[in-house]
């Protein structure tokens, strides 16, 4: 099974806690001197092209070149070779387009519809890298389109994702914390802020694992969440803890869902030994992997 695949049953299993719209952050291997940005486009019928003719003159303008691109569903991929910083690229961006991600590795698929269609439709399968984050998502306070679902990109920062359930109720004041050191956002939702606030920590020079423990005094509300960067996957709950979170672990590998059904999908038949995290508590796993 791929890492793609192992993702996708994972969400088909939960498929109960949200069938609106489903979502991957995958990492994949480096390219050489080059970032991948992943564009949502229209797809109207005659604006596809109009739009992607755009965003290749506002590319050149910026001094991005692109050198591979893909169209899948309603996004847009693209390879690209830029020796800039990325914050400063993605607030250029934004003013006329939305980047789902930005990184060397990292990759943003995410759609409305449910997860075993769009791994078809997006090939979802087909990646094996070493660890990805995926989300589906049961819409309560936006509506239901592609840049609404989750996982959510660290606007600005290069491989930092983050899936998330639950909800940060001192929102506005972090947004606003957060805006006045120069970060940017794309959208109002909370699991934004999370990827964003981490980031931020991470660019002042916190370790993942200071943000993530940083996060447990800094965010209120009620709160589960996971992220992703490079070389890494963390997690942190909330002191009440109401959020649910499962966790597997052995040797080889560790995966996380939000009920025991999704690991059970994985290791059909077996009796696994599975935990979940204490309240007011956080986790990370890293590896090495090549640069």
């Amino acid at each position: 099974m791929t890492t793609g695949q192992a993702l996708t049953q994972i969400l088909d299993a939960t498929l109960h806690r949200g069938p609106d719209s489903a979502g991957w952050a995958i990492y994949k291997e480096p390219l050489d001197n080059l970032i991948r940005i992943r564009f949502m486009i229209s797809r109207k019928n005659g604006e596809t092209d109009d739009e992607i003719k755009r965003i290749h003159r506002h590319l050149k303008c910026i001094k991005v070149q692109v050198v591979h691109e893909e169209i899948q569903g309603c996004t847009l991929g693209i390879h690209a070779r830029y020796d800039g910083e990325i914050l400063p690229l993605t607030k250029k961006l934004e003013k006329e387009f939305i980047p789902f991600s930005i990184g060397r590795r990292l990759d943003i698929i995410k759609d409305v519809g449910q997860p075993l269609e769009l791994s078809r439709k997006y090939k979802i399968d087909e990646f094996n890298g070493s660890h990805g984050i995926a989300h589906i998502r049961l819409a309560t306070e936006s509506g239901v389109r592609p840049d609404t679902a989750h996982p959510f990109w660290a606007c600005g920062f290069a491989d930092v994702a983050t899936v998330h359930n639950g909800q940060i109720t001192n929102y506005w004041i972090m947004r606003r914390r957060l805006e006045r050191k120069g970060m940017t956002f794309q959208t109002h939702n909370d699991t934004e802020l999370i990827a964003v606030y981490l980031a931020c920590q991470m660019s002042c020079g916190a370790t993942l694992e200071d943000a993530l423990k940083a996060s447990l005094d800094d965010l209120d509300g009620t709160f589960s969440y996971l992220v992703a960067t490079k070389d890494s996957i963390g997690y942190a709950k909330d002191k009440i803890a109401a959020k649910p979170m499962v966790k597997y672990e052995n040797d080889e590998m560790i995966a996380i869902a939000s009920e025991e059904v999704g690991l059970n999908r994985l290791f059909p038949g077996q009796s696994l030994e599975t935990s979940e995290p204490a309240p007011s508590s956080y986790g990370l796993w890293s590896r090495l992997v090549p640069q």
